[in-house]
C-alpha cells in the first residue's frame, strides 16, 4: 500500500484507547501518550492534537506502521481513513 499525508489519515477514538503504546512504538512521529495516558495524533509538525477525535494526515514513507498499529491496537480504538471518501482501509470499521 503507497500513499502520502494527502491521501490517508489518521484519527484516534480515546474512549476506546487503553493506553498500551503499541502505536507509539510503531510510529511515534504520528502517535503520542499524553499526561492522561491515552494516545493521540500529532500533525505535520510534531505538535500534539490533544482534542478527541482529531485527525492528521499518514506520511507515506510511514503509511505501514500506521496500518499496522491499527490492526494491532488492543484496544480497537486507530482509524486510518481515506481522505478523498472517509472509506476506512485500516482500523475497527474497515472492511476485513
Amino acid at each position: 500500500m503507497s500513499a502520502d499525508a494527502d491521501e490517508l489519515q489518521v484519527w484516534i477514538d480515546q474512549d476506546l484507547c487503553t493506553g498500551d503504546g503499541l502505536c507509539v512504538q510503531y510510529a511515534p512521529e504520528v502517535f503520542e501518550l499524553d499526561i492522561d495516558g491515552l494516545a493521540y495524533v500529532k500533525d505535520v509538525s510534531g505538535d500534539l492534537l490533544q482534542h478527541a477525535g482529531a485527525r492528521t494526515g499518514v506520511p507515506g514513507h510511514l503509511v505501514l506502521e500506521v496500518v499496522d498499529s491499527a490492526k494491532e491496537c488492543p484496544g480497537d480504538c486507530i482509524h486510518v481513513v481515506r481522505r478523498a471518501d472517509d472509506v476506512e482501509v485500516a482500523g475497527p470499521d474497515a472492511d476485513r
